[in-house]
């Protein structure tokens, strides 16, 4: 039998941070303030602005979490320490949809700009009327893909490192757009509606599925990689609190310059009717800056196939933690002696991307976000509650980094990722809402069958019956609502069915906390233990 490797705590502040920096700054920013001005019209960098604090405050949650208990794979792994088994599966499956999707999604997205270069690659061509890939577009997004693994199959060091550097020039291009496009506003774009569906509505619509909350999602991989970062109770903290910072100051001053740039004869029908296929670069050419343009096709490529790369690994490092809590195959759960990573888990990630673009639904950048989102933001709220429920169950534990206002950080961290939930939609919540509870089926199938296992197995269920209640609500609410597809909704919005989620949300929120195990299940794990002799702090 193979001997099992463990991980090896190579990565810094710095790699950590372009991390999730470089997870942040991917297809998001070519795409979402475009989307996000469809939605909300000159109100979009509202939108961007909520979006930051709602995944800030989910991001100090799990800077605490992070920091005390540095696992590959922790989001996944956190809620199995405060609730046990089969809130941990919840988590991994939700988690397991989300992560395994973006991947393709970031193929696709260098696949729509390259085609403006190749035409063939997309059906329709590089315009107005441009469709879903083609044959050989899809054979691009495959190859990407393979580039993405081979990456992320030679060491965790070389992954680092190479996104390191890929984080520092992509990021470069955003900046140098802000600036240019900040010189070209038109104030009376701002005055400009025709937004769909436009006001409180529409700002609500473009948080969740115009891409701008999945823009900052990217923020967790210093969790993912806790486990082989060095100092990790430092280093994940201040790379969390780094990355979004950093991001939501760069996105909201892109929106703004892109709100003001573009030419009033694209806004003739108002946002709703605007459509570019590349939207940064069609609106720097369209105002006489055709070199940023051809650079913005060129950084179309880096930016998402630098996030695409980041995404496979943490997927891999998702199947694992999955794995290592007993709820998938022990073959994902082993890492490599001599690179230290988890190869079995990487082959895996690589075939569930493949696998996600291949569908028609899903061959386009838009066709996933909103789903995406929703379905990480799933996982992410149950951190608000393991952390409250884990002050009470391991009292003692060593915390580097302790939140302060946890009181308050905490139940408003519910409320924002239950809103965000809902504001995704009937189409996408009925589906991720039916998927995660018919995934019930796969935790029992895994479970053994002994007297010790069913005894658990009752003492999880008690544990996690607030999540089903929770998911349940929030499928009649999303139905029924004014995100819904009723005519005339049972509860109006946008205003009374979001407070009616609001506070239903802190109601589950307290309820989570008190559902918890009296006892930490929280155990230490040699494979994720520095090595002899190696320098962590």
């Amino acid at each position: 039998m193979q001997p099992q490797g463990k991980f090896k705590r190579t990565l810094n502040l710095a790699d950590l941070t372009f991390l999730g920096l470089g997870a942040i700054i991917g297809s998001g920013w070519l795409f979402g303030s475009m989307y996000g001005a469809q939605d909300a019209g000159s109100d979009a960098w509202v939108a961007w602005l909520f979006g930051a604090v709602a995944v800030m405050l989910i991001g100090l949650v799990y800077a605490e979490l992070g920091a005390a208990w540095p696992r590959s794979g922790g989001v996944v792994r956190y809620p199995e320490f405060s609730h046990g088994s089969m809130v941990g599966f919840f988590t991994g499956f939700a988690y397991l949809l989300a992560t395994s999707s973006v991947a393709g999604i970031e193929a696709a997205a260098v696949r729509t700009y390259a085609s403006y270069y190749i035409p063939a690659l997309t059906v329709g061509g590089h315009g107005p009327n441009a469709g879903n890939y083609t044959g050989w577009g899809l054979v691009v997004e495959i190859v990407f893909l393979v580039i993405f693994f081979l990456i992320n199959y030679w060491s965790v060091n070389v992954f680092g490192k190479i996104n390191s550097v890929v984080t520092a020039l992509k990021f470069i291009l955003p900046v140098l757009t802000m600036i240019i496009l900040l010189t070209q506003l038109h104030a009376s774009n701002f005055s400009i509606g025709g937004a769909s569906p436009g006001g409180m509505h529409g700002l609500f619509t473009a948080v969740a599925s115009a891409g701008i909350v999945f823009a900052f999602l990217g923020f967790r991989q210093p969790i993912e990689f806790a486990g082989e970062a060095k100092n990790p109770q430092r280093t994940v903290p201040l790379a969390i609190i780094l990355s979004i910072g950093i991001g939501a100051v760069l996105y909201v001053l892109l929106q703004i310059a892109f709100i003001g740039a573009v030419p009033a004869s694209s806004l003739a029908h108002g946002w709703a009717s605007l459509n570019f296929t590349s939207p940064f670069a069609n609106v720097a050419i369209l105002l006489g800056f055709g070199w940023l343009g051809t650079l913005l096709f060129a950084d179309a490529v880096l930016s998402p196939a630098g996030t695409g790369n980041i995404y496979l690994s943490s997927t891999a490092r998702m199947s694992y933690a999955w794995a290592k809590n007993g709820y998938f195959f022990s073959l994902f759960s082993r890492v490599d002696p001599k690179t230290g990573l988890p190869r079995p888990a990487l082959v895996l990630s690589f075939i569930l991307a493949v696998l996600w673009i291949l569908p028609d639904n899903f061959r386009s950048w838009s066709g996933l976000v909103g789903a995406v989102t929703s379905a990480t933001v799933l996982t992410y709220i149950f951190g608000p509650v393991t952390l409250a429920a884990l002050r009470k169950s391991a009292p003692d534990h060593p915390r580097p980094f302790k939140l302060g206002g946890l009181g308050i950080i905490g139940p408003l961290a519910f409320i924002a990722g239950s809103w965000i939930v809902y504001w995704s939609g009937w189409t996408i919540d009925r589906l991720l809402i039916g998927l995660t509870l018919g995934s019930l089926i796969l935790y029992f199938a895994f479970m053994d069958r002994d007297a010790e296992t069913l005894a658990r197995v009752k003492r999880d269920w008690r544990a996690a019956i607030w999540v089903i209640v929770y998911y349940l609500f929030m499928g009649v609410m999303t139905y029924i609502g004014s995100f819904g597809p009723l005519k005339h909704p049972i509860i109006p919005g946008p205003y009374i069915d979001s407070l009616v989620v609001a506070v239903a949300a802190l109601i589950f929120y307290y309820w989570g906390v008190a559902s918890a195990l009296p006892q930490a299940l929280v155990t230490s794990d040699p494979e994720e233990e520095p090595e002899v002799g190696q320098d962590v702090i």
